[in-house]
């Protein structure tokens, strides 16, 4: 806005129609398209930095940080599983599918995932041999669309993850666009090369729970029952998703909020389907709890988590581990203002860029091109990963130990209050300085 229109006090921008939302207009009007892009939600929602941590005074006793223990292992898939996984942290990284990321980017997970002793998933597209090479513990995504499935590679799986939903489009499925279906993306999805691609919303041979439950016990018998089975949703009616997965059989519920990434889909299902990562939460656990599976059947939360804070305040509303997505790929170079010239030549900046769709991204994260993907070195952006996950794992037992906890899964719902109404509504803890949680019946 210029300066004349600043010192002009009669010219007030409309509150409803501001600059954003009318050059979105003239953009659909000029073009005739839906916008798609990727990345995750960018309009503010209630979320972690509203809830704090009630530290350790008098009525509760801390712990010492350097010389008392606190546990950061959890073991996933103990209710039907020969072979449960279990981690050194609870911070495993979310599906993300080669194609969408480069093989390079793919490694550097796996590399980063290793080295703390977590897990690292597949995402649509099927298993690289770079992933599961250096992926010491490897979820194996099986989404509609059946890309890249593989039973072999099923097999060579630490644990099947079904994935009926995710976070940034809970009812819809992704996009991979021609550009990055290289000869590589069309072999392993059994695509014609170039071809914009669009994943299914919906698996093509069961419609509802009870498919379901034969789907699970489908996948057990093809691995002989060694492996935990995983069943992901986007939160949405998170409080029966949950019950009807735990009937099916899952061993390990996901649970991805509207704040989580995706590669590719339309802005207006980013924008405005699901609910907050906090919200969903309190419902997934309220229906283990009335099925007396909480801790039976361990509860992973997914989308928007970025600090050991919002991992502590997870674990203290019910979870027993994060996933994380987005800020794994910022750990491993995404948007690094070192490219900021390269984002600027393709109409982008550092810390904004979200055309992932477009397979140019400068960092050589997101793409198929063989010359930004070589900018990507995937030994160091691995021990990045590795350097942050230590991190989060570090502060979540910073804030634990603060609350008097041995073990980050004791952390509890009293450990937390609210500072907004809404916050504390969602989340089902008091609002601050008070013992008032909104929509509570006494």
């Amino acid at each position: 806005m210029s300066n004349d229109t600043n010192n002009n006090p009669s010219l007030k921008e409309s509150a409803t129609f501001d600059r954003a939302t009318m050059a979105e207009i003239r953009r659909a009007a000029n073009t005739g398209i839906y916008d798609i892009r990727g990345f995750g939600a960018k309009r503010k929602v209630p979320h972690f930095d509203d809830l704090l941590f009630l530290g350790a005074s008098m009525s509760r006793y801390p712990l010492e940080g350097y010389r008392e223990t606190c546990n950061t292992s959890v073991v996933l898939g103990d209710r039907f599983a020969k072979k449960p996984i279990k981690l050194d942290i609870p911070v495993t990284i979310a599906g993300m599918s080669f194609g969408a990321l480069s093989a390079n980017a793919k490694e550097a997970l796996g590399r980063g995932a290793s080295m703390v002793g977590t897990s690292t998933t597949t995402g649509d597209g099927g298993m690289t041999p770079e992933e599961r090479g250096q992926s010491s513990k490897l979820v194996y995504q099986y989404l509609p669309s059946r890309y890249g499935m593989n039973p072999d590679d099923l097999r060579k799986a630490d644990a099947i993850e079904v994935v009926l939903g995710q976070g940034a489009k809970p009812g819809g499925g992704g996009m991979l666009l021609g550009q990055k279906i290289t000869d590589r993306v069309a072999q392993m999805r059994n695509l014609p090369k170039g071809i914009d691609q669009r994943s299914a919303c919906r698996h093509p041979d069961w419609t509802g729970p009870d498919d379901l439950a034969i789907k699970i016990q489908e996948l057990r018998e093809i691995t002989d029952w060694e492996v935990p089975i995983y069943i992901k949703v986007g939160a949405t009616r998170t409080y029966y998703d949950v019950k009807l997965a735990v009937k099916a059989g899952a061993d390990v519920i996901v649970v991805d909020g509207m704040q989580g990434g995706t590669a590719a889909t339309q802005d207006v299902f980013i924008e405005h389907v699901g609910i907050p990562t906090m919200a969903a939460i309190p419902q997934a656990v309220q229906a283990l709890q009335e099925m007396g599976m909480h801790r039976k059947v361990q509860l992973i939360v997914s989308g928007g988590i970025r600090n050991g804070a919002d991992v502590a305040k997870c674990m203290a509303l019910g979870a027993d581990a994060v996933a994380i997505g987005t800020a794994a790929l910022v750990a491993l170079g995404c948007n690094d203002p070192k490219w900021d010239d390269e984002f600027k030549k393709i109409g982008s900046a550092a810390g904004y860029y979200d055309d992932y769709q477009e397979g140019k991204d400068p960092a050589g994260i997101s793409t198929q091109d063989p010359e930004l993907m070589k900018r990507l070195d995937p030994v160091d952006a691995g021990r990045r990963l590795a350097n942050y996950l230590r991190v989060l794992t570090l502060e979540a037992q910073t804030l634990a130990r603060a609350c008097g906890k041995n073990d980050l899964r004791n952390l509890e719902p009293e450990d937390l209050v609210a500072l907004t109404v809404e916050s504390a509504a969602m989340a089902r803890v008091p609002l601050a300085g008070t013992s008032w949680i909104p929509g509570q019946k006494f």
